[in-house]
């Protein structure tokens, strides 16, 4: 994968600047009611409040949308609230009925949806470079060690995650008639009882809780075999990115803000920080959180967040800032969606552009590790 240099990132980002300024002036002359974008010089915007939905329970994957509610950016931005809404959800049926306006959700869930219903989606940014899923089995059991492993295999799959599995199945030519799929929820106790062979699992999540239970783990990870997508993807409607194009700017500005201290402050205080938003939703959680998903454990969360970095800062990301998307990274997702059998452009699946002109306008903000 071809990756920028720094400089000539910031050269296109200084082109890219003068661009968005002179497009600011245009503007200007013919909106000047048009309020300005949070932490710009002439006003202060007001975008009032707006629902973010969470792929997942407020652990330590959602460490940066903490950070910036608990350092302030979300309120410097200009939002009276930004409502975080615990999963499991891919996002897409609440983006599609108006009920959020930000989901947290992956390119196969996505691009699923744009290529099956023509639903008017897009990916704006990322905070996953890398597939986060795995298959999990346990090395004296299942140990499913490559795609080919899995026929013949039981594997327990979470509703919510059966058209991601059945890509991995699509692009390894696997049919789904070799592999039994059973329903299961996000506890690995069947994989540990030994109910099912592999398990639908995430690296930073599932992987660890086994390992930390004591069991000797093999993963089949997703990234490595045939679906590299990105995931934890900042999708919005297609409406929604015309008509809020400042709004965004300044919702992924302060969520750049927030992911950056993840990579800077003492992971003991990270630590501290998800458990303290976690216990919250769970007090606030009318089917009890606790109850299905137990306290955090703060080995596991660190563990969790040690993991998920490797996930988030790549060369492209030291290079050219969170949650950008390299032309060369946008390929490789739509060519392994079309592997799993959904047909979608770059065009169609992604739109950048707010990203960089971020990054154009505040270039110090690329510099996210310490």
């Amino acid at each position: 994968m071809a990756v920028h240099s720094r400089s000539s990132r910031r050269a296109r980002l200084s082109a890219l600047g003068a661009s968005v300024a002179a497009s600011a002036l245009l503007l200007t002359a013919c909106a000047s009611e048009e309020p300005t974008a949070a932490g710009g010089d002439d006003a202060e915007a007001s975008y009032g409040e707006i629902s973010v939905q969470y792929s997942w329970i407020k652990n330590e994957e959602f460490a940066g949308e903490f950070y910036a509610y608990d350092k302030g950016y979300y309120d410097e931005a200009g939002f009276d609230d930004v409502l975080g809404i615990s999963g499991p959800d891919t996002g897409v049926a609440k983006l599609l009925s108006g009920t959020v306006e930000v989901a947290l959700s992956d390119a196969a869930s996505i691009g699923a949806a744009i290529a099956e219903q023509e639903a008017p989606l897009k990916i704006i940014g990322a905070t996953f470079q890398k597939n986060p899923f795995t298959i999990l089995s346990l090395a004296d059991g299942g140990n499913i060690a490559s795609p080919q492993d899995l026929v013949g295999k039981t594997i327990g799959v979470q509703d919510s995650n059966a058209s991601v599995f059945a890509a991995l199945l699509r692009a390894n030519g696997i049919d789904e008639g070799d592999v039994t799929v059973v329903p299961v929820d996000f506890d690995p106790t069947p994989l540990m009882n030994g109910e099912v062979d592999g398990f639908m699992a995430y690296l930073t999540n599932e992987a660890l809780t086994v390992e930390l239970a004591g069991y000797d783990v093999t993963n089949l990870a997703y990234a490595e075999n045939g679906v590299p997508y990105v995931a934890e993807t900042f999708s919005v409607t297609d409406e929604y990115l015309a008509e809020n194009r400042e709004l965004l700017k300044a919702f992924l500005t302060a969520e750049i803000k927030g992911w950056s201290h993840v990579f800077t402050e003492p992971a003991e205080d990270t630590v501290a920080l998800v458990e303290e938003h976690y216990n919250a939703a769970a007090a606030e959680s009318e089917e009890g959180l606790e109850a299905v998903f137990g306290a955090l454990d703060p080995e596991k969360t660190q563990r969790g967040l040690a993991a998920e970095k490797l996930l988030i800062s790549t060369e492209e990301t030291e290079a050219n800032g969170l949650f950008t998307i390299s032309e060369e990274l946008q390929q490789q997702t739509v060519d392994s969606l079309a592997a799993a059998g959904w047909e979608v452009t770059t065009d169609q699946l992604f739109d950048t552009s707010i990203i960089d002109e971020i990054y154009a306008e505040s270039p110090e903000l690329v510099d996210y590790l310490p």
